[in-house]
């Protein structure tokens, strides 16, 4: 997110600290201008100074996946060629939005797109907001050398599973990236590169830690936080109209981000407040925030792990991590029940793959 001062301006200051937190706290690279950076909030003037501070503050010690969906090919290609000298690794593109178009459309945009940009090209797929990119045009466009990858923001497993199948064998170094972190490890499992997160603005200790249990083989360790993302997750999307959530969240971490440029209504303030107490709660389970007021916090439900996450909090240094803070969080029945499940479900991914010639 941008943080923004008193008169609605982006704070650049506030800005800077919160990048250097987020490498400091693990991330593997920084995505301004996302669904959650708000970036059609912003005019092109200020989505350009948004990544010029971000690429700056980075200064190369993680990549910077750039946002530059714009209006239309001529104004997308002005923010390439801005963000290639800025400093960025590569950019992420929308399909377009606002008009229904058919997947020809689509190729159309991105193929012109892909012939012109100086910087390369990550694909994002959100249906939810923007015209869908499928399998067979995401094959297609895969024959672009400038295009090397894609955000798919759907959630939908099986999805992400034919995109792989059929990419992969073309391209053996296409990137697959989730947008969906309610599922991030079993779409790690299934083959999925990585992924953009909002909640890894909020607790990039957390996403990283699942990331880095899974690329070791410890499943149970991993689906034990994806279980206890879940509800995070689901405060921060779907409580309030989004991102005053993760506005919210983030807060929560220390960061000013002052109020959002869409305005909200008195009862929407005060139902943001109550939120703001919940994701406290929630938080403070994890181990990252002091507990709200005592007795604010509503009794957990039977069978939910709410012992601290090892490897996370105030004690964590990802300067320095070895690993060896990312233990297997304490087991109960609850969690031995969704395991044995989960172990299912990935044997089920596993041989899908195999059957389709995925390694």
């Amino acid at each position: 997110m941008v943080p923004l001062d008193h008169a609605s301006r982006i704070d650049e200051q506030e800005l800077r600290r919160y990048v250097e937190w987020l490498i400091n706290r693990g991330v593997h690279g920084l995505y301004p201008n996302g669904s959650s950076g708000e970036f059609t909030r912003f005019t092109p003037e200020e989505r350009r100074e948004i990544v010029r501070i971000v690429c700056d503050q980075a200064a190369g010690r993680v990549p910077v996946l750039a946002g530059a969906a714009e209006a239309n090919v001529q104004e997308t290609l002005r923010a390439c060629e801005n963000y290639a000298q800025y400093g960025a690794r590569a950019v992420a593109i929308v399909s377009p939005f606002y008009y229904k178009l058919s997947p020809e459309s689509v190729y159309a945009y991105f193929a012109e797109i892909a012939q012109s940009s100086p910087i390369d090209v990550t694909l994002y797929n959100i249906p939810m907001f923007a015209s869908p990119i499928d399998v067979p045009t995401i094959q297609r466009l895969a024959d672009f050398p400038r295009i090397i990858g894609i955000k798919d923001s759907s959630g939908d497993l099986a999805f992400m599973m034919r995109m792989i199948s059929a990419i992969r064998p073309q391209r053996p170094d296409f990137t697959f990236l989730t947008g969906w972190e309610a599922i991030l490890v079993p779409m790690l499992i299934a083959g999925c590169d990585g992924g953009t997160h909002a909640t890894s603005g909020v607790v990039p200790e957390l996403t990283r830690s699942m990331y880095d249990l899974t690329q070791r083989g410890q499943i149970d360790a991993a689906m034990g936080l994806q279980y206890r993302l879940l509800e995070l997750f689901d405060a921060i999307v779907y409580a309030a109209d989004f991102p005053e959530g993760l506005r919210a969240a983030v807060q929560l971490r220390g960061f000013n981000l002052g109020k959002g440029r869409q305005p909200l209504s008195d009862v929407q303030t005060a139902d943001i407040a109550k939120l703001q107490n919940a994701m406290q709660c929630i938080l403070s389970d994890f181990g990252v925030t002091d507990p709200p007021t005592a007795g604010s916090c509503p009794t957990p439900p039977h069978g939910r792990d709410t012992s601290p996450i090892p490897g996370i909090g105030n004690t964590y240094n990802t300067r320095n991590d070895n690993h060896s803070n990312h233990s297997t969080p304490p087991n109960n029945s609850a969690n031995a029940i969704n395991h044995d499940e989960i172990n299912q479900i990935t044997q089920q991914v596993l041989a899908e793959l195999q059957r389709h010639g995925v390694k």
